[in-house]
């Protein structure tokens, strides 16, 4: 699938890391190093703006290795990206460890997956037909 893009940060497009790799990394697009405190939320520029068919969305996630070494993830994971959506990709990082991160310009932030999605029409109803499940909800099928 073909998708618009312009790049105005002067690093590559966003790319994926591995052959079968699900996400294309995000670069920060900043000026300097950019110091991210305990609990701080930024928002991150990349100077990446797309232009996705209709049906299609990109979703900004975490990666994994800044998450699980310095607690670095994106605060509103995954984020959300329209087809309608013309503006810059920015991203929305909190720094959930107990010290300071230091994010310099050009590095991986996040990872963007483009997805196809369905839209819904709503039926309503008065009743919902059982299932296995049931109306169990957070930890009711185990932790095995």
């Amino acid at each position: 699938m073909k998708v618009k893009i312009v790049n105005k940060s002067g690093f590559g497009l966003p790319s994926y890391a591995t052959a079968l790799s699900a996400g294309m990394d995000l670069r920060a697009f900043t000026d300097a190093p950019m110091e991210i405190r305990p609990l701080e939320r930024v928002l991150v520029p990349t100077g990446i703006y797309i232009e996705l068919p209709e049906g299609y969305e990109a979703q900004i996630r975490p990666r994994s290795g800044l998450a699980s070494k310095h607690g670095i993830t994106v605060a509103n994971a995954p984020g959300t990206i329209d087809a309608d959506y013309r503006g810059e990709i920015k991203v929305a990082i909190i720094n959930l460890s107990k010290e300071s991160f230091v994010l310099n310009p050009g590095e991986r932030v996040a990872q963007m997956v483009v997805a196809k999605f369905e839209r819904v029409e709503w039926e309503e109803t008065d009743a919902l037909s059982d299932s296995e499940r049931g109306a169990g909800g957070f930890g009711s099928t185990g932790r095995k």
